[in-house]
């Protein structure tokens, strides 16, 4: 069984009053196995984001299923999904959500208070543990929030733009950590305008006008090979040809 099954899932918002709707997924099927790195690319408005916060159980599909390890995510009450979030999903975003009043150290073990100890020596952030984030770089700052979200070994890492606020050598560095904790058994999704960070994942999924348009499995390509394949995608998907395989 997969870790993760997206089955049939739509979204519309109404605008305000109710005066308009705006349909931002319209039929989105797809599954994530356990131990997959996958992410998900689309333009800008294509609902990429919409389906990352439904998968987050940060909002609810006007229709369909999200399954996590074969329990359906739309069936939570409310007053349990902090509780499923917090033991089941790992978040990384593009602005880190650190908070400032706390040390790193701190911020990393909100979630849950474990031992942290083995999990800042493998991002190589230990000596930092007792510095704010004012006080440290972006990409060490990223590292303590991937740290945030390991911390409570949750099924599925969620990250959306993680490299967005990053110049290019903390880029490379967060995206070898994500290779190093994928091989670890870690199941991430990631969504991405990142041609760069996308190369990296083991499967892209590219979403169009609220649907899952096109995938590219990496399989024994180079990171090179990936890039040219995924940026052939998007050059499609901005021009409205038609995807091969």
């Amino acid at each position: 069984m997969s870790l993760l099954e997206v089955r049939n899932v739509k979204k519309v918002y109404t605008t305000r009053l109710g005066a308009n709707q705006v349909q931002a997924l319209s039929n989105v099927n797809f599954s994530v196995e356990d131990g997959e790195y996958v992410a998900i690319m689309g333009e800008s408005g294509s609902g990429k984001t919409t389906l990352l916060n439904i998968l987050a159980a940060l909002d609810r599909p006007t229709a369909g299923e999200i399954l996590l390890n074969g329990k359906n995510t739309v069936e939570i009450k409310n007053k349990e999904l902090s509780a499923f979030r917090r033991t089941n999903l790992g978040f990384v975003f593009q602005d880190f959500n650190l908070l400032d009043t706390f040390s790193l150290k701190d911020n990393i073990f909100l979630p849950l208070v474990l031992s942290v100890e083995p999990i800042a020596k493998k991002l190589e952030i230990t000596h930092l543990l007792e510095k704010y984030p004012y006080e440290v770089s972006g990409g060490q700052k990223q590292r303590a929030a991937v740290a945030r979200a390991l911390i409570t070994q949750p099924q599925l890492i969620l990250a959306d733009e993680p490299t967005g606020a990053l110049d290019s050598r903390s880029t490379d560095q967060l995206l070898d950590l994500f290779q190093s904790i994928n091989e670890d058994g870690q199941t991430i999704v990631m969504v991405t305008h990142s041609t760069k960070a996308a190369s990296r994942a083991k499967r892209v999924l590219f979403i169009k006008d609220g649907e899952v348009f096109h995938q590219i499995y990496k399989a024994n390509m180079s990171d090179e090979e990936m890039y040219a394949k995924i940026s052939a995608a998007l050059t499609v998907l901005a021009t409205g040809g038609e995807q091969g395989e």
